[in-house]
């Protein structure tokens, strides 16, 4: 089972002009093969057939490539294109070590040859050296191969289910397209690869002791090699008629042929006996048959024949279940076909002959390398633009720090792109906060009560009880007071559902929705998003709206209430837990970050004296051109086609709202150019956000096999979709995804290293309150978002606590906190 690196089978997109040599014996081949793929497929071949002298089978190694590189450099001559430089593939049908496509290692020499220095040696380097030292003419050798994986590659190019290529003559071999995760030879597990299986030795471990006869052993026993190609020595062309013979002898010398007579041509080794047995081929022997002799002679004639077909399905039937559990002469043939199909009636095997195998299929082999190499590097130079180096992240931090610097001065923050909102959430709990509070969790058509009930002590405590409601479509897009009074009518209902009615307590109020606050308890809705409506909301205070509900209602009251964005929420639901926390992330369908600010520095407030969290909005980060070295066309298709072009450029290169997206698109471009679904787009992938960035994580993720990740491009239509496409699909996702880890850790770096700056220490040991799908779930993001951090910021030791319902948990305890300093002050 050697590996040849032979990775794809032809798809009928290659096009050009191709050499190929093809040694195996005294003669070889050089042929010129000119392929076409302009809807029709089309192979042209011309060639010409070389003698190698006896002297150089035995001589000097380098004599015999010398005298191939000038029976090449002829044919060029010949054909007028000696100065072209054409890609070569060049069969070489000896035992060979193979370590990459264009190399190959002679094991030992067969077949007549004993050319000295060539075993042991790569045959492409002595070749390339033969051809140097003429210096008239150049090629491009690209792949060398054996006869079996040159005859799969030539039907390839004719069938493209084909995957296994079959050699039966005077020799047997072969081999099939193997999944490179069951290549333990090899580094890798995603692809495919076609195996050399020479199965010729199948049998020299004693696997076939049982089947092998008295003849099989007298034939092995006299053969050059004993004890070797035993599977090859039942069933090739070399040997069946031996074993004819042999058994003709037998059957003579017991008085059952020929009246028990034999001859000495008969008894002669070597004296072939045809498996289409006539009279004149016995007489031919110095026999003289009866009737009964040669219908005799025919039978044993047609049972080796026989045997050798089964033998060869049998084996052929355990190459067809691989694939199967991985995907999940003429009466030869017929006898193979036959049998194969009894074997394996699940499997659909076409039997296609190959013409000019060798010397074709090298050239195909060449053909798809030439392919796969111009279409990787084009992959590629695309792929490159979504690769970030070291020194760009670096340049992102500075940026991001610059321009979190103009979003805190007066003067420069109303041009700045990240905005550092102050959301006078002046202090993290500290543990002393106690008592009831509820929470409101409004971002969507589906929000949350809450009833949080903070317990202080040395162990910090929260139950929190909770029921979901809706709100109807006409209440989100008719009066702001329809729904006002829906909201205040849902926290009625949560407060007699707990036995709580007519309760008065304070409110965290989590508003997923642009504000501005000039105080905690005050938020100016700027404009609604996410499907809301509602008129007579935009510029007024919601705390307002929602207390002038409560009014209405009469039935409970608020003795305060918080307003906050879930960012914060989440710092405050960690800090609770981990009193190092001072900085909130969200990475899911949309990005934020938050942390502790000074307050000297936050020019947009009064006073000087302790810290208030800042509310970044650093998903508009990009806004002002900060990003746009650094976006791609993929990007910039993402943002022209969103709702607000221009707007939320960070969050669109790293959230779960804009990824699945931005990999469609390279998908799109991909199949456009050839590189991918060859060529063939399925009308659901040219569907907007039809990719989900769900998949991502789920192609990502390392326990899922190829074929998974193919169920899933089937799913987007792409049913004809092959595991070289599930490979690239896949790289497409890790680049994607590791870019926006990688940009997000870039913009933490600066957050973490501005705290340690504003603390003046060398080193800085903090804790991120992280939460958002995208991080939780994603295989990968939160692993290169750290190391990204860590390389970045290696100034700063940064521990990540993820938040458990922090939007909810985080407003109430806002609110306890809030408390807790209002008493404080009170006292």
């Amino acid at each position: 089972m050697l590996p040849t690196f032979v990775r794809s089978t032809p798809d009928g997109t290659e096009q050009g002009e191709f050499l190929a040599l093809d040694l195996g014996g005294s003669n070889f081949r050089v042929l010129l093969v000119k392929v076409m793929a302009d809807g029709k497929q089309a192979v042209e071949m011309e060639d010409q057939i070389y003698a190698i002298p006896e002297h150089l089978m035995r001589g000097c190694g380098s004599e015999l490539f010398d005298h191939i590189a000038d029976c090449l450099a002829n044919f060029l001559e010949k054909l007028g294109i000696k100065d072209k430089k054409l890609p070569l593939g060049f069969t070489f049908s000896f035992p060979c070590q193979q370590t990459k496509l264009d190399e190959a290692v002679l094991v030992y020499w067969t077949k007549a040859f004993k050319s000295n220095g060539v075993e042991g040696k790569d045959v492409v380097s002595l070749l390339r050296k033969s051809i140097k030292k003429r210096g008239d003419f150049d090629v491009d050798i690209l792949a060398v191969i054996n006869d079996t994986v040159g005859t799969m590659m030539t039907c390839g190019y004719d069938d493209h289910h084909c995957e296994i290529g079959l050699i039966v003559g005077t020799g047997t071999n072969a081999c099939y397209m193997e999944q490179m995760r069951n290549l333990e030879l090899l580094d890798g597990d995603e692809g495919r690869m076609c195996v050399n299986t020479e199965w010729g030795a199948f049998g020299d471990d004693g696997a076939l002791e049982d089947l092998r006869t008295d003849i099989d052993r007298e034939i092995d026993a006299g053969s050059l090699n004993p004890g070797k190609q035993l599977f090859e020595k039942m069933i090739s062309g070399l040997y069946m008629g031996e074993l004819v013979r042999l058994i003709l002898v037998k059957m003579t010398k017991e008085q059952l042929l020929f009246q028990g007579k034999t001859t000495a041509e008969l008894l002669t080794t070597g004296m072939c006996v045809c498996v289409c047995v006539c009279v004149c081929v016995l007489r031919g022997l110095g026999l003289d048959p009866l009737v009964e002799d040669c219908i005799s002679t025919q039978r044993v004639c047609q049972i080796v024949s026989t045997r050798a077909a089964h033998l060869c399905a049998a084996t052929l039937v355990a190459v067809l279940r691989q694939i199967r559990d991985n995907k999940a002469a003429e009466k030869f043939s017929r006898r193979l076909h036959k049998m194969v199909r009894r074997l394996v009636p699940d499997c659909d095997v076409r039997f296609l002959q190959s013409q000019c195998g060798s010397g074709k299929g090298a050239a195909m082999v060449t053909a798809v390398a030439y392919r796969l190499a111009a279409q990787h590097a084009e992959r590629q130079r695309i792929l490159d633009t979504l690769r970030l180096s070291r020194e760009q992240l670096l340049e992102v931090k500075r940026r991001m720090s610059e321009e979190m610097v103009r979003g805190l001065s007066k003067q420069a923050h109303e041009q700045a792109s990240v905005k550092m909102l102050p959301t006078y959430v002046r202090a993290t709990p500290d543990g002393t906060e106690h008592g009831d509070f509820l929470a409101l969790d409004l971002g969507g058509s589906s929000f949350r009560v809450l009833l949080v009930r903070v317990r202080s002590g040395k162990r910090h405590n929260v139950d929190m009880h909770h029921k979901i409601y809706t709100i109807p479509q006409e209440t989100m897009q008719g009066t702001g007071e329809e729904l006002f009074s829906h909201i205040v009518y849902c926290i009625n209902d949560f407060l007699e559902y707990m036995g709580m009615s007519g309760a008065s307590l304070p409110l965290g109020f989590t508003f997923s929705f642009p504000c501005h606050q000039s105080k905690l308890d005050e938020g100016i809705l700027l404009r609604w998003t996410k499907g809301f409506k509602a008129s007579g909301c935009e510029g007024q205070d919601v705390i307002t709206l929602l207390k002038d509900a409560v009014r209405r209602r009469k039935e409970f009251d608020l003795s305060f209430v918080a307003v906050v964005n879930d960012t914060v929420g989440t710092m405050m639901t960690c800090s609770y837990e981990d009193p190092k926390c001072k900085v909130g992330l969200i990475v899911g369908t949309g990005t934020n970050a938050c942390y502790m600010e000074e307050m000297q520095n936050i020019e947009l407030v009064e006073g000087d004296d302790g810290c208030m969290c800042v509310n970044m909005e650093w998903g508009a980060f990009g806004d002002n051109g900060e990003l746009d070295d650094f976006c791609t066309q993929f990007d910039r298709i993402v943002d022209d086609c969103s709702n607000n072009p221009g707007k939320q450029r960070y969050e669109k290169m790293i959230s779960g709202m804009y990824l699945g997206e931005i990999v469609r698109n390279v998908l799109m471009d991909f199949t456009a150019k050839g590189l991918l679904f060859r060529g063939k787009l399925s009308e659901r992938l040219k569907t907007r956000c039809i990719f989900e960035t769900k998949f991502l994580s789920q192609i990502e993720s390392d326990r899922l096999a190829m074929r998974q990740i193919r169920s899933i491009l089937q799913h987007l239509g792409l049913t004809s979709s092959t595991c070289d496409d599930s490979v690239l699909v896949k790289e497409v996702c890790s680049l994607v995804s590791r870019r926006a880890a990688q940009l997000c850790g870039a913009g933490l770096a600066a957050v973490v290293d501005k705290i340690r700056q504003n603390r003046n220490l060398n080193q800085l040991s903090i804790t991120v309150g992280v939460d958002g799908t995208l991080y939780k779930t994603h295989p990968h993001f939160s692993s290169i978002m750290q190391e990204t951090l860590q390389d970045l910021a290696p100034q700063c030791q940064v521990t990540f606590h993820k938040s458990e319902d922090g939007s909810g948990k985080g407003a109430a305890l806002i609110t306890a906190v809030a408390c807790r300093i209002k008493s404080d002050g009170q006292h």
